[in-house]
């Protein structure tokens, strides 16, 4: 892999496929960390999440791990970063996490700029000008 940017991804899908899968078991540690309730219901809730987490980065792990990574797999994995950057900032502001967890959603945020940078590197191919105005890859 010799593009930098496809490398940081690819090890920020394989975090996120750890992440996602560490929040099954732990999932009541980790709470307590981000300043939440630890309670049945929010371990399921989390544990759902995680699970999300697990599908969502490991599709973007195995797309960045093919020699043409899916457009389309980059562009719902960078929403999917923003969403949950949105979510938890959102968490943060009603109290539901401490301010520990801006770090999480930091993290997703960044992520999600460079999925979208990715994408759209990918997206539009390199094109020189043609005859008449024409572009031609």
């Amino acid at each position: 892999m010799t593009d930098p940017l496809r490398a940081v991804l690819t090890v920020i899908a394989a975090i996120t496929v750890l992440t996602g899968a560490a929040q099954l078991p732990f999932g009541g540690p980790i709470l307590k960390i981000l300043g939440s309730e630890d309670t049945a219901t929010t371990r399921q809730l989390f544990g759902t999440v995680g699970m999300f987490m697990v599908v969502v980065g490991g599709l973007l792990l195995h797309t960045l791990l093919n020699g043409s990574p899916s457009p389309e797999v980059l562009l719902w994995s960078g929403l999917q970063k923003a969403g949950a950057f949105g979510a938890v900032g959102i968490g943060v502001l009603n109290g539901v996490f401490s301010p520990l967890a801006l770090w999480v959603a930091f993290f997703d945020l960044a992520t999600a700029v460079l999925l979208f940078i990715y994408w759209r590197r990918i997206r539009v191919p390199a094109t020189s000008p043609g005859l008449a105005g024409e572009t031609t890859p």
